[in-house]
Formats: structure tokens, sequence, C-alpha cells
């Protein structure tokens, strides 16, 4: 009897992501600088391999520089012009840090893009502090460090700017991973307030809320489950990592410019009708009362 094949780890190539078709022209953004945080992997990766095409100057940043330098050389194989700094971003000095350097070299900021974060699953009640702090503060209080210190080198350059945060599919909770859920329902509201505060400094604040998108993220889940999740929506399918980038180039760009305070569900329908289980749905939800 033949022997089972291992399922191929999920994730999308380096040499895939930078010739995936777009719908954008490729100088949509020339002459504009952009900064992308957890750029070493997964979405943050696509995102800015999109950008780095699209004409923009990329700065990247995230915790693990040997990542940092592979999304490095393949922006470079594209011609995109590109910063690294390997930092983290839950540390307010080295978010200043890097948010100066930005204007250092560039003079100039035009979009951030917050989507650096992670979590890792288990229930809730197992949640030790270390492990709930860990998460809340790379999601939501990180996020909130480069949310200000932009905005704050925006007022004082007296230069315009955007924000997009990378957030969740949350509106129907998320068992298993309540401690990105309430992170990121904090950024959505934090966002939501900040594009009113900031509107006077013509500053706009959106969210971009993936579903189930392949990304080698996915590898830390049960497989069994992670087969479930991608049909957990009316679409039947994961999505993809260019699925949001494109989002993001839309809310971040001229296309964008009179949205403020929203958020963009990308989720093939997850959040109408599927449930959303990282580690398996309990039987209790299966019989009757």
């Amino acid at each position: 009897m033949a022997e089972e094949m291992e399922p191929k780890p999920f994730g999308v190539s380096d040499e895939q992501l930078v010739v995936e078709p777009t719908v954008y022209r490729e100088d949509l953004f020339t002459g504009k600088t952009a900064l992308v945080s957890g750029a070493g992997s997964g979405i943050g990766k696509g995102i800015a391999y999109l950008l780095g095409r699209l004409g923009a100057a990329v700065v990247i940043c995230g915790r693990k520089e040997e990542k940092l330098r592979v999304t490095e050389n393949w922006l470079q194989k594209i011609g995109a012009e590109v910063d690294v700094h390997a930092m983290t971003i839950r540390d307010p000095e080295q978010v200043k840090a890097l948010v100066d350097a930005v204007w250092d070299k560039h003079g100039q900021l035009d979009l951030l893009v917050n989507n650096a974060g992670g979590q890792f699953p288990q229930p809730a009640i197992e949640f030790s502090p270390k492990g709930w702090n860990a998460v809340i503060e790379t999601n939501l209080t990180g996020t909130w460090y480069m949310m200000q210190e932009a905005a704050r080198h925006w007022r004082d350059h007296d230069q315009s700017g955007s924000i997009v945060n990378i957030i969740a599919d949350f509106w129907r909770g998320m068992p298993y991973i309540a401690h990105t859920c309430a992170a990121r329902a904090g950024v959505s509201y934090l966002s939501k307030t900040l594009a009113i505060e900031w509107a006077p400094l013509n500053i706009r604040v959106n969210c971009i809320a993936p579903g189930t998108i392949e990304t080698e993220g996915l590898n830390v889940y049960p497989r069994q489950e992670l087969e479930k999740l991608g049909h957990h929506n009316v679409m039947k399918r994961f999505g993809t990592v260019m699925d949001v980038a494109e989002a993001v180039v839309y809310l971040g760009g001229p296309s964008g410019a009179f949205i403020t305070g929203e958020t963009l569900t990308i989720d093939g329908g997850q959040q109408m009708w599927g449930d959303a289980w990282a580690l398996g749905r309990p039987e209790y939800f299966d019989q009757p009362k």
C-alpha cells in the first residue's frame, strides 16, 4: 500500500508573489514612501512587494532581520527602493527611531501599513498573563505606537498621511484566539476614533479585516481544522495575499481619498455565514439540549 504523502505546507513563494497580476498601473506610487510592518512574511511581505512594484520607496520592519533580508532581496530584484529596520513595535523608543529614520532619509511618509502582529491558538481559560500580554502589546499597543508616532511627524512636518491597519475578521468572535480578537477589535474602534481626531491634520485611518488567507502563518494551526476553515465562507476557499495587498492600495492610495474610519472585510463572506474555530468546533454545539 502506497505511503500517504505529507500535505504541502501553506504559503506562497516569493517568486510567485512578485509577479502576481494586479489591477493597478505600475507607477501609481512613484514618488511615494510607504512603511510596512511585519514585512518579513505572509501578508506583510505581499503588501511590500505590491507597493514596490507600483513605484513606492518601501520601508520594511519586523523582529527577524533574516526574514526581512529575503523581502529586501526580492524588492531589489524588481527594482524597488527598500530600507530594512529590524526592531519591535512593542518598544515606543524603537518605533520613534524607526519613524525618525524614515523622515531623515525620505523627508516624507505617505502610507503606513500596520501589519505586524501574531497570536497562538489556545483556549482562553488557559491563557497565562505573559501570553495574553504578548499578544495585546504587539497587536494593539504596538500598532498604537506606530500610528501615534507617524501622526506626530505628519503634524510637525505639515504633511498629510494615510494609515491602513491589518486587523482580523472578529465580527462573530474568534474562539481559541480570544487575545487577538480583543486586540484587533480594539484597533478597529481606535481607528474610528483617530479618523475623527486626526481629520484636521489630513490623516486618514482605515482598517482591513482579512478572513482565512493562505500564508505560512496558517501552519501553526492543526491541519485538519484549517482544511475546514478554508470552506467556512460562502466562496468555499482561502483568500490570497494579493486580495489583501490590493485592498491596501485601494484604501491607502488616491482611490481611497474620501474614505476614513472604515473597515474593509475581505473574507469571502465568512462573517455572514461561517464558524471559525481555530482548534475545532466543540461537540457541545452539535448536540441537542
